[in-house]
C-alpha cells in the first residue's frame, strides 16, 4: 500500500496516541526544531572557508556587516544589509573593471554555507571564462549586501550564495541571488534567485546549471529580475560535461 510519507519529509500521516501526536513524532519535531534554531545561530567559519578555497586555488577576502554581532544581526535586518566602513575601505583597494563578484554569506545558516557554498562555487567558476572579483565572505550578512559589495569593487554583476531561512526539515539549504549592476538600494523584484541547494533538494550540477544559464543571459541582456527567465531547458550556455567531470572527481 502506497503511503503519502514514502514520498514527502513533511510531516503527514503522525499517526496520533489518543488526543495527541506519538512520542516519536514529537521528539523527532523537537529534535528538528533544535537543528534549525543551531543552524540560525552558528557561527560563520571564515578563517576555514578561506583556507578552503585557498586550496582551490580561489582568491578570497573577509569581512563584515555592520552588524557588530549575531544577535543586533537578528535584530536589526538593516544592518545586515551593508557594509561595515572597515569592510567597504578594504574593498576599494581591489575595485577593478570585473564582469561578477561572487559572495559567501552566513544569512540565516551558516550550516548551509559551510556544507553547501564552495563545492557550488568551484562548479561555477570551472565553467566561466570571466574577470571575476577575489569571493566576498560575509559575517552579519544578508542579500542585499551584494549590492554593496560588487559596486565597491566595480563589479558589473554580483552572485551571493547565502545560507537560507531553517525549515523543520531543512537546516542547511543554500540560496543563490543574482543581481545585475549591483548598488545599494536595489529591489527584490531586481534579483534572480535559486533556493534549497542541498542533497535532499537542488543538486550542485542543476543549480550550476541554471545559474551559469542566468548569468550568461543576464550579461548579454543586461538586466535581471523579474525581466530575465530562466529556460534553462534550453542548450546549456555553460558545459554540462565539466561538470559532471567536476563532481565525478576526474578533473
Amino acid at each position: 500500500m502506497l503511503r503519502l510519507r514514502d514520498y514527502t519529509p513533511a510531516r503527514v500521516e503522525l499517526g496520533r496516541a489518543g488526543v495527541s501526536v506519538p512520542t516519536r513524532a514529537l521528539l523527532e519535531f523537537q529534535l528538528a526544531h533544535a537543528k534549525a534554531r543551531d543552524a540560525v545561530h552558528l557561527p560563520l567559519a571564515v578563517n576555514s572557508l578561506a583556507v578552503e578555497l585557498k586550496q582551490k586555488g580561489i582568491d578570497s577576502i573577509s569581512l563584515s556587516s555592520a552588524a557588530r554581532n549575531r544577535d543586533e544581526y537578528l535584530k536589526r535586518p538593516d544592518l545586515g544589509r551593508r557594509l561595515s566602513d572597515a569592510s567597504r575601505e578594504r574593498l576599494g583597494a581591489l575595485r577593478a573593471d570585473y564582469d561578477a563578484a561572487f559572495v559567501i554569506a552566513d544569512g540565516l545558516s551558516a550550516l548551509a554555507v559551510h556544507r553547501h557554498a564552495v563545492p557550488l562555487l568551484e562548479l561555477l567558476l570551472c565553467s566561466l571564462d570571466w574577470r571575476i572579483a577575489p569571493v566576498a565572505i560575509v559575517e552579519q550578512g544578508r542579500v542585499a549586501i551584494g549590492d554593496d559589495i560588487g559596486e565597491s569593487l566595480g563589479a558589473r554583476m554580483v552572485v551571493v550564495l547565502i545560507g537560507e531561512r531553517p525549515g523543520l526539515s531543512s537546516p542547511d539549504s543554500l540560496g543563490a541571488y543574482l543581481t545585475w549592476h549591483p548598488r545599494p538600494g536595489r529591489a527584490d523584484a531586481e534579483r534572480n534567485c535559486i533556493s534549497n541547494v542541498r542533497a535532499e533538494g537542488l543538486s550542485y550540477a542543476a543549480a550550476a546549471h541554471k545559474l551559469l544559464f542566468l548569468m550568461n543571459e543576464s550579461r548579454r541582456l543586461k538586466l535581471s529580475g523579474v525581466r530575465l527567465k530562466e529556460d534553462s531547458s534550453s542548450p546549456a550556455l555553460a558545459s554540462e560535461s565539466i561538470i559532471h567531470r567536476k563532481l565525478a572527481g576526474d578533473d
